[in-house]
């Protein structure tokens, strides 16, 4: 018989969002999770699945029944052959790396944080950068899903199909993601390239720097030209790095933090800090190299807001941005903007779906915890990317609605159909969720 806890507060990694569900459960099999079903089934209860709590929105909130799938985290197959990995889906990709690495094994591309879950991940439509990799949920082989009634779907290209191209993306609508098969690659090494230049430069070279750099990506400051350069690429060279504690934290971190904190009563330093801070941590070239996992993630030091749409002009959409800041004084904006790429494909509701995109990342910290005005900015930037035909990030706050998801998706009826197939009652709704479909 499975237990319940009462009286769990659950709070995302950031503290922007939280709630407090009737019940909490962390399952350690496939039939404590159906008994959490049925029971909410018998009570009519909502059901949210909940994984590393990364989300920087509501997305895993409920006041029904919350499953953490932490408990349900082995490794359960190894094909050497196929080079694939069969995880249960509570798996954190950070306890994931160490046993592909016993194995000789890699996934091609990560996110920048790994203390998330394999379910979780593929379900908000987690990406990183590389022109010729798609979203992480394109690694996904196969599946398993269990369904509002109990029932186990295995899903694949070759078995329930078109269930299998909307659980890729499964938003956690459809069902307890239970086990992912992941095509790996043989375990490869990274060299990271950190260089300066300035916006112009890399919007008029754009195509030169994405076939230069297999994982490229670059930083913005906004109020200012200057841009910080980063590619990614496979290498023999042995481990090495620049890392500095004093640079990385007494600076990067502690001083800028401060510097943040003060300028939530003097907004017009945020343009400086800015600057300041890539003269400071920006202008020289760095170099480090490592296993691909060790160079893909990086520690999320700061509490923050963010926005993450996915669009296909970059150069227009960055400009008008920029061009917004400079007509608006009053509004300011953290650094960096931070601008990656990604290879289409045929998830239903990947914001990748059919066509090559780029994520155009803006943040606002919140030094001390403390939040910072920021409502002129994001509103600003949304009907940008609004205009430019964008798709927001499912695991960040947005304020589109179903309206707005008709006309982004092509395949939004057909997500919806096989959704209000598979959870007829919609038992996995929230109000994250209802705004999505409703």
């Amino acid at each position: 018989m499975v237990h319940g806890h009462k009286g769990v507060r659950f709070q995302n990694w950031a503290r922007t969002y939280g709630c407090c569900p009737e019940m909490y459960y962390q399952p350690t099999s496939v039939e404590e999770v159906r008994e959490v079903l049925a029971l909410a089934r018998q009570q009519n209860k909502k059901v949210k699945v909940v994984g590393g709590g990364h989300s920087p929105s509501d997305i895993a909130c409920t006041d029904g029944f919350m499953i953490h799938m932490g408990k349900m985290n082995r490794v359960l197959q190894v094909d050497k052959e196929k080079k694939q990995v069969t995880v249960e889906a509570g798996i954190l990709l950070t306890d994931l790396h160490p046993q592909l690495d016993k194995h000789g094994l890699a996934l091609s591309n990560l996110g920048a944080v790994s203390d998330v879950t394999a379910g979780g991940v593929i379900g908000s439509g987690t990406h990183n950068t590389g022109i010729k990799h798609g979203i992480l949920a394109t690694q996904v082989v196969a599946l398993t899903l269990m369904t509002a009634d109990g029932a186990i779907l295995e899903c694949s290209e070759s078995s329930n199909a078109e269930v299998f191209q909307a659980a890729r993306v499964h938003l956690g609508c459809l069902g307890v993601i239970l086990t992912i098969t992941l095509q790996c690659v043989p375990q490869f090494h990274l060299q990271e390239t950190t260089f300066p230049s300035t916006l112009k430069e890399v919007l008029d070279n754009l195509d030169s720097h994405l076939k230069k750099s297999e994982y490229f990506r670059f930083l913005w400051f906004p109020h200012s030209e200057n841009v910080s350069i980063i590619y990614q690429d496979h290498t023999n060279k042995p481990p090495s790095s620049s890392a500095s504690w004093f640079w990385d934290y007494a600076v990067g971190f502690y001083l800028l933090e401060f510097l943040l904190w003060t300028s939530t009563f003097l907004p017009c330093l945020v343009g400086w800090i800015n600057r300041f801070f890539f003269w400071l941590l920006f202008t020289r070239k760095k170099e480090n190299s490592n296993l691909s996992h060790k160079i893909f993630t990086y520690e999320c030091r700061f509490k923050q807001h963010v926005q993450d749409w996915a669009i296909e002009k970059t150069g227009e959409a960055l400009l008008e941005l920029k061009a917004m800041l400079e007509a608006h004084p009053k509004v300011v904006a953290h650094y960096p903007v931070e601008v990656r790429f990604t290879r289409g494909d045929d998830i239903l509701l990947s914001p990748c779906f059919q066509r090559d995109s780029c994520y155009m990342n803006i943040i606002m910290y919140r030094p001390y915890g403390k939040d910072v005005p920021r409502l002129d900015y994001w509103l600003a930037y949304e009907t940008i990317m609004k205009k430019f035909g964008g798709r927001p990030h499912w695991a960040k706050a947005h304020n589109c609605t179903r309206k707005d998801f008709e006309k982004m998706y092509p395949a939004f009826p057909k997500f919806c159909a096989i959704r209000e197939k598979l959870d007829p009652t919609g038992m996995f709704l929230n109000s994250y969720l209802e705004k999505v479909f409703y």
